[in-house]
């Protein structure tokens, strides 16, 4: 506990700490709260898209061996750019992914076999997935941080500072109150002596 003054003026600072930690205190709780119920809506979309990564590949797999015999690149699949933009929530910036694009590919109809277009797509989606839920695992990291720090502050908050300035508020609230019974007390003795003085000249 920091070394405190038993003045008037302490005990005016250390109410003005306790009022501005009481007004803090709900704004964080709330910051808390939501980002509890965001980090909780995003793991869930993570393992939705784990799941579909995962039934995407699970229906992929009786194709696998036709995209090694085609070797001729046609079932090859390039992402061309990554469209994404930032987003807030509860103050802390997130990554927003706003598309995906696909180098596009020229398919000759007479010598590529049917099923590649709709490898392609599979392909695509997976790709897809994975993206997207690599966004969302950025988003939990630094919404996961931002929790973290802000239980931190509750904890301080509810659990040091107000305690402690109640605390010194206590003490000293005490203290002046001591002063001032021991200055009424000295000015009693000192009225009384003076009367004592008048009487006996």
């Amino acid at each position: 506990m920091a070394k405190i003054k038993y003045t008037k003026n302490e005990l005016k600072t250390q109410r003005d700490s306790l009022a501005r930690f009481q007004r803090y205190l709900p704004t964080l709780l709330l910051k808390k709260q939501q980002l509890q119920m965001e980090v909780r809506r995003i793991e869930a979309l993570i393992a939705e898209k784990e799941g579909e990564e995962h039934r995407e590949r699970a229906g992929l797999e009786g194709w696998v061996a036709l995209f090694s015999e085609a070797g001729d690149g046609s079932t090859e699949v390039k992402v061309a750019a990554i469209r994404h933009a930032k987003g807030n929530i509860a103050g802390v910036e997130i990554p927003l992914l706003e598309g995906v694009e696909f180098e596009e590919q020229t398919t000759d109809l007479f010598l590529t076999p049917p099923w590649v277009d709709e490898g392609r797509r599979t392909m695509r989606h997976l790709i897809l997935l994975r993206i997207q839920r690599q966004f969302y695992e950025e988003q939990r990291r630094l919404l996961v941080d931002e929790l973290r720090v802000t239980t931190q502050r509750v904890n301080l908050f509810e659990k040091v500072k107000i305690p402690e300035c109640r605390d010194n508020i206590r003490v000293i609230g005490i203290f002046l109150g001591d002063q001032m019974t021991a200055a009424v007390a000295r000015s009693k003795i000192a009225k009384r002596k003076s009367m004592e003085k008048v009487r006996s000249s």
